[in-house]
C-alpha cells in the first residue's frame, strides 16, 4: 500500500534520516501487523513566509510492499549508426535531448555545433572575462551546452505541460546530475558541474552512433524546389562542406543573429517577438537571506536565498529574471563591440553575492524609431544598446553599473559596491545609457520592490549593464501540430532560439517533442 504525506521539519532536521521516518511513522499511525518498507523523497521546499523558515518534505510511504524500480532511459536507446539522419544544428539542451530522443526512435542525429567542445570552449571563456575578447563563435551564449552550461544550470519551469519534465531531470541523473534534482522544488546543477554532464550527454549519443561536430558554423541552407513549394534537404558548413539529412532541426540559441538573417536571406518567413530588456542587479547575499529568511547569518542549513519580484509600471511588466543566489554576473557578448551581461552560480552557491536580471517588457513604443528594420526591429533595437553600453566604456568588457539608490535619483554614484563582475564595473549614469522608456519603468520598478521586499532599495545594491538577452527577439514560425515550418519541407524549428522555450528544461522537453514530429514524418 502507497500512503504520500508531507512533514514539516526545521533547517537543523532536514538531514535526520532517523528523525523524519519517525516522523512520517507517527504521521500514518501504523498498525502493529503493518511495515514501513520504504521512503521515497517526492518534492522538497522552503517555506520562509514566518518568522522561522521550514523545509516542506512530500514523502510516499510503501507499506507492506516495495517500489518498483525505475528502469534507465538509456536501456531504450540502440545503434543508429545506419540509420536514416536527421541534422541538428547547436549543441544546447534542445539540440542533445532531441539527439537522445531521435536515438530512442532508430534515427541517426548528425549535430553541427558553431561552437567548441566544453573542455576548449573554457579557454575562450577565460579571454572574455579576463582579457575583453570576444570569440563570436565560443563564448556565454555559444558552444556546447549552449547558454544554460554557464547559468547555473537553472531547472524550473513553469512548462509543465510541454512534455515530461521527469524524463528530462531523470536523463540529467543518469548522465551524472545529483538526485536532488529530482525532489527540489528549484532544482539547479551549478555552472561547475553541469559540464560534466553535458560532456556525458554527448558521449552518450556518440556511443548509440549519433554524430557530434564542433567548430561546424552552419552559413547556408541546402533548399530544393518540390511538387509542393520547398524542401531543405541539407546545409552548408564553414562554407564549404555539406551535410544532408530527411530533416533540418534548427536549435540555435536565442543569440544566433546570423541564422534569423540566413533564413531571412532564403525567403523563409520569420517574425518579431516579444522579450524583456534590462540590467543586472546585485546585492550582498546576506542581506538578501536577512530579508527572505529573517536572520542573519542565515541557518547553514538553508541554501543561499532567492526571489521573485514583479509589478506593473505605466502598463508594462518589470520583473526579476534568473535570479542566481550566490553567484556572479558574466560577459555574455556573442559579438565585439557589445556589452551583454548574464548570472552564473555554482552548484554550492557561496559566492557572497546575489544578482539577478531586472527587466522591463519591450513594447512596439521602444520600437517606433526601428521600424525600417521590419521583423529586425527587436533585433536591431537590442543590439543599439547593447553597442550603447560598449562605447561607454574603455573598449572592453568592463560594463557600466550604479547604485540602485543614485539611478532612481539621476545622480552618479561617487563609488561603487564590490562586484562578482571579473572583467570589472565603471560608474556611469544608466538612466541615460538606457532607453528612456525602459529607465523610467526601472526606477519606478525599483521602488516598488523596496516596498515588497523591506530592505531590497538599498544604496549596497548597483545594477549593471545590460541583460538584453532574456529571449530571442525574433520567432520562426512552425505549424502547431506538425512542429515543422509553414512554408518548407523538412525544416523544424526549436528551443530558446525559435522562439518556442526559455530555460534548460522547456528546451529539452521541446527538443524531445520535435524529435517526435520528425521521427513520425520520416519512419
Amino acid at each position: 500500500m502507497l500512503h504520500e504525506t508531507e512533514i514539516v521539519l526545521l533547517p537543523s532536521e532536514i538531514e535526520d534520516d532517523k528523525l523524519i521516518r519517525e516522523r512520517i511513522l507517527n504521521r500514518l499511525k501504523l498498525k502493529p501487523e503493518e511495515v514501513l518498507n520504504a521512503l521515497v523523497y517526492k518534492r522538497r521546499s522552503i517555506d520562509a513566509r514566518g518568522r522561522q523558515p521550514v523545509f516542506k518534505l512530500l514523502v510516499q510511504a510503501y507499506i507492506n510492499e516495495q517500489p518498483k524500480s525505475e528502469t534507465q532511459i538509456s536501456a531504450k536507446y540502440k545503434d543508429v549508426s545506419k540509420s536514416k539522419q536527421v541534422i541538428i544544428v547547436g549543441a544546447g539542451p534542445a539540440g542533445y535531448f532531441a539527439a537522445l530522443e531521435l536515438i530512442e526512435s532508430g534515427l541517426k542525429p548528425i549535430i553541427l555545433e558553431r561552437g567548441k567542445d566544453i573542455r576548449s570552449r573554457r579557454r575562450d571563456l577565460k579571454a572574455i572575462q579576463q582579457d575583453g575578447i570576444v570569440n563570436p563563435h565560443s563564448n556565454y551564449c555559444f558552444g556546447e551546452g549552449g547558454a544554460g552550461t554557464y547559468s547555473d544550470g537553472k531547472l524550473y519551469t513553469r512548462s509543465k505541460k510541454r512534455g515530461s519534465i521527469e524524463k528530462t531531470l531523470r536523463i540529467l541523473v543518469e548522465h551524472g546530475a545529483q538526485n536532488d534534482i529530482m525532489v527540489d522544488a528549484h532544482p539547479h546543477i551549478g555552472s561547475n558541474k553541469l559540464p560534466e554532464v553535458v560532456k556525458a550527454l554527448r558521449e552518450t549519443i556518440q556511443n548509440y552512433g549519433g554524430e557530434v561536430h564542433f567548430d561546424a558554423f552552419v552559413n547556408d541552407l541546402i533548399i530544393e524546389k518540390t511538387v509542393q513549394g520547398r524542401k531543405i534537404v541539407g546545409v552548408i558548413v564553414n562554407g564549404e562542406k555539406e551535410f544532408r539529412g530527411e530533416s533540418i532541426i534548427l536549435a540555435t540559441g536565442h543569440s544566433a543573429r546570423d541564422i534569423f538573417e540566413l533564413l531571412h536571406k532564403h525567403n523563409i518567413e520569420i517574425e518579431a517577438k516579444p522579450f524583456a530588456l534590462g540590467v543586472r542587479i546585485e546585492h550582498p547575499q546576506p542581506l538578501i537571506d536577512e530579508i527572505q529568511y529573517h536572520q542573519r547569518p542565515r541557518d547553514l542549513n538553508l541554501p543561499a536565498s532567492s526571489y521573485s519580484l514583479v509589478c506593473q509600471v505605466e502598463g508594462r511588466g518589470v520583473f526579476s529574471f534568473c535570479m542566481c543566489p550566490g553567484g556572479l554576473i558574466v560577459p555574455s557578448a556573442t559579438s565585439p563591440g557589445e556589452i551583454v551581461v548574464n548570472g552564473m552560480s555554482m552548484s554550492r552557491r557561496d559566492s557572497p553575492f546575489a544578482n539577478s536580471g531586472l527587466v522591463v517588457a519591450v513594447d512596439l513604443e521602444d520600437l517606433k524609431p526601428y521600424a525600417k528594420h521590419g521583423v529586425f526591429a527587436s533585433l536591431e533595437f537590442q543590439k543599439q544598446v547593447e553597442q550603447t553600453m560598449f562605447n561607454a566604456g574603455n573598449g572592453g568588457q568592463a560594463a557600466p553599473a550604479q547604485r540602485i539608490t543614485d539611478f532612481v535619483n539621476g545622480k552618479m554614484s561617487a563609488t561603487l559596491p564590490k562586484t562578482s563582475y571579473i572583467p570589472g564595473i565603471f560608474s556611469a549614469e544608466m538612466d541615460k545609457l538606457l532607453p528612456k522608456s525602459i529607465a523610467m519603468r526601472l526606477q519606478k520598478g525599483l521602488q516598488q520592490f523596496g516596498k515588497q521586499m523591506k530592505g531590497y532599495f538599498t544604496q549596497e545594491a548597483q545594477i549593471v549593464g545590460t541583460e538584453s538577452r532574456t529571449s530571442s527577439p525574433v520567432r520562426i514560425p512552425r505549424d502547431s501540430e506538425t512542429l515543422m515550418h509553414p512554408g518548407i519541407e523538412g525544416l523544424f524549428p526549436c528551443g530558446e532560439g525559435a522562439g518556442y522555450a526559455g530555460g534548460i528544461v522547456s528546451a529539452a522537453m521541446d527538443g524531445m517533442n520535435v524529435a517526435e514530429k520528425v521521427r513520425a514524418l520520416i519512419s
